[in-house]
């Protein structure tokens, strides 16, 4: 592997050097400079379906129900439109209007990053910490082409960054603890902010045991441990130009994933950018940002630490992306315009190999992901047009190119076993369109809209190489010709807001021509040991979802606010079959006081049984379920400096239950207990 990588390295040098000469293509904003000129021109907002804050808000963060040391993973949970799909305590998959990663964008500070398991066990997401974010904006469907070609939408995880406010030197110290798995979390933030130049730096370890589910069952293979750098700077040019730069280092080690057959032993990630803003630029545009951006993945499946393994294998991955985006805006009476253009060159490579109990026996090696190369590039134009102080509409529309190579000689020919006719090249044309309109009516607001959008197959679905899927026992193929799948959406929202009370109801459906998934074929057997058959990732005439939800924020009095949300989904293929991994109803509430620096939650959610899944692809029923939980946070000063304190108890009666995301129905947490410290000095 030392020669793979060594290569691969040298080639990834040339490839930055010619994607930094790209950083003189234009567009695109920042978001807080998009919200004062929006506001300007008197416009509804209609860019973001939701907006989670995390990090560096620490106020906001001890007066809601939130535990503010929360992974990542917790507070995705927390949104609207997000499931998480667990196949342990970490490195949970988020989906997005029931659509998992293949159909998503998920970007961080819009930079594009590729995990680098077969078996998805580390997302992007599992790449950050909450101490280096800001917050998540959450773009649903042809909303999230902003970041990329997508289907279901986009997540975008904005970095924390000074605004050279000269606030000098700060520190904050934090640390936590939880008591079913004995969490320890510590974490420290420093940073310097002059009218020039900032630099602030951070530091977050996790480390946890094995979880106990609700009656004190051990989940074994659920432990974690995780450690986060990051380091971000900003140097002020001249006034309104900005020069910033970031580097985050990610490492967990012993990961274990009890949902699966193997855990992890090492799961690596550099990401690294730099990045120009200008406040206008050519004497027309506005809000200019280029940024460039590096990141490198290293992920290592290992099972040595479960018994009686059949037979052991390492499974090891990489992922390297390279890429850029260049953004600026322009605005008139009436018209607020959005240009983006953007790259990203990625190499994706995996393999296997087995070692026989018997040692007369040869090793068995293969690549799992042939070393694919994948170079797009896009433009994104958007237009939000006011029609008059009470009505707008948005336009978008993104154009890209999408071009795989199969680089690896040994890969290719693997796949040629089932496609003999295979070419190492494959180059596809990527479009979306999309319009919302709104309009207020008195206490009212309406919203209708619709999109289409496409998307190439996933290096795994096109490129796989018979990768098990613990969750139906099926080893995968991927393939190379899938058509491009396709989405329509249409969406519409009505929301009341009057003195104390907001509701929203909201609704989307989604049809998908050549939808892609496995399907059986009876003519290859299966690779990995007790795995059922074999699937090849197919297109299905089409499938379709459909969503919908209500919300609604009451305070009756006073520092006292009570929320509500129920959804209720339904996904079916083309054969009128069940899709898997569709929510059932859903339902969250919560009761929230504050005051005198002193707050309090208590937050009940649930799910009602699994109807409709689809043993075909592994699901199994799973029953209804209700959950308590309460928070409480006081605010104190000390020497003149906050300090945050923060306990709650997390599945209060320790209910024993699992949910339709749970990877082979491992069930979720019981009782918990937190308790979270955070010491700040400005």
């Amino acid at each position: 592997m030392k020669t793979y990588s060594n290569r691969l390295a040298m080639s990834m040098l040339s490839q930055k050097i010619i994607v930094f000469f790209c950083l003189v293509c234009l567009s695109g904003t920042v978001l807080q400079a998009q919200e004062k000129q929006i506001d300007s021109l008197g416009l509804l907002p209609v860019y973001l379906d939701e907006v989670l804050l995390i990090g560096h808000v620490k106020e906001l963060k001890y007066q809601t129900g939130q535990k503010p040391l929360a992974t990542l993973d917790e507070y995705l949970e927390g949104a609207q439109k997000v499931n998480m799909i667990k196949r342990g305590a970490y490195a949970w998959e988020p989906s997005l209007n029931n659509m998992t990663s293949e159909r998503l964008v998920v970007t961080i500070d819009g930079m594009q990053i590729f995990g680098a398991c077969t078996d998805k066990m580390d997302p992007v997401t599992s790449y950050v910490d909450v101490s280096n974010l800001k917050e998540a904006q959450i773009q649903s469907s042809q909303q999230g082409a902003v970041l990329g070609n997508t289907i279901g939408g986009g997540i975008n995880l904005t970095l924390h960054k000074n605004k050279f406010e000269n606030n000098g030197l700060t520190a904050t110290v934090e640390n936590a603890y939880e008591s079913n798995n004995n969490l320890r979390v510590i974490g420290a933030d420093v940073g310097f902010e002059g009218e020039r130049f900032y630099a602030n730096g951070d530091i977050m370890y996790r480390k946890a045991d094995n979880y106990y589910a609700g009656g004190g069952e051990e989940v074994e293979f659920s432990q974690y441990e995780k450690y986060n750098v990051s380091l971000n700077t900003g140097y002020k040019v001249e006034e309104g130009k900005r020069l910033l730069a970031t580097l985050i280092y990610d490492e967990a080690k012993d990961v274990g994933y009890p949902a699966l057959p193997m855990d992890v032993s090492l799961a690596r990630g550099i990401i690294s950018s730099i990045s120009w803003e200008q406040d206008t630029f050519l004497g027309v545009l506005t809000n200019w940002e280029t940024k460039g951006y590096y990141n490198y993945i290293k992920h290592v499946m290992d099972d040595t630490q479960r018994p009686d393994v059949a037979i052991h294998m390492d499974m090891p991955g990489w992922s390297e992306t390279v890429g850029f985006y260049s953004q600026a805006n322009y605005t008139n009476s009436n018209h607020f315009v959005t240009i983006k253009a953007d790259g990203y060159y990625n190499r994706s490579y995996a393999e296997m190999t087995m070692y026989p109990n018997n040692p007369n026996e040869e090793n068995m090696f293969m690549l799992t992901w042939p070393d694919v190369r994948t170079l797009n590039t896009g433009l994104y134009l958007e237009d939000l047009i006011s029609l008059n102080n009470k009505q707008s509409l948005l336009l978008s529309t993104r154009f890209g190119v999408h071009r795989n190579t199969v680089a690896d000689d040994f890969g290719f020919n693997s796949l040629k076993i089932f496609y003999p006719e295979i070419e190492r090249t494959n180059n596809r044309l990527l479009k979306s369109f999309s319009a919302q309109y709104k309009k207020d009516i008195h206490a009212f607001t309406v919203s209708v809209g619709g999109g289409y959008g496409e998307r190439a197959p996933s290096v795994s679905e096109g490129y796989g190489f018979y990768l098990f899927n613990s969750y139906d026992g099926f080893d995968y193929v991927g393939d190379p010709d899938l058509k491009t799948e396709a989405s329509v959406e249409a969406n519409t929202a009505v929301s009341f807001k009057k003195k104390n009370i907001e509701l929203k109801l909201e609704a989307n459906y989604f049809y998908l021509p050549n939808y892609i998934i496995g399907v059986v074929d009876s003519e290859f057997a299966p690779m990995t040991i007790g795995a059922q058959g074999v699937k090849i990732y197919t297109n299905l005439d089409h499938a379709q979802l459909f969503n919908t939800s209500i919300q609604t924020e009451w305070q009756p009095i006073n520092r006292l606010v009570v929320k509500a949300t129920a959804s209720w989904h339904r996904g079916t293929d083309s054969e009128d079959e069940n899709l898997p991994l569709i929510s059932p109803l859903a339902y969250k509430t919560s009761v929230s006081y504050s005051k005198s620096g002193y707050s309090g939650t208590v937050l009940v959610n649930g799910n009602a049984a699994q109807e409709n899944f689809n043993p075909t692809y592994g699901e199994m029923q799973t029953d209804a379920y209700t959950v308590v939980s309460a928070t409480f946070g006081k605010r104190f000063f000390v020497a003149g400096n906050n300090l945050y304190a923060k306990a709650g108890v997390e599945n209060i009666f320790d209910v024993n239950y699992t949910t339709f995301t749970d990877w082979n129905s491992i069930p979720r947490m019981g009782r918990n207990m937190f308790v979270t410290l955070s010491y700040s000095i400005n």
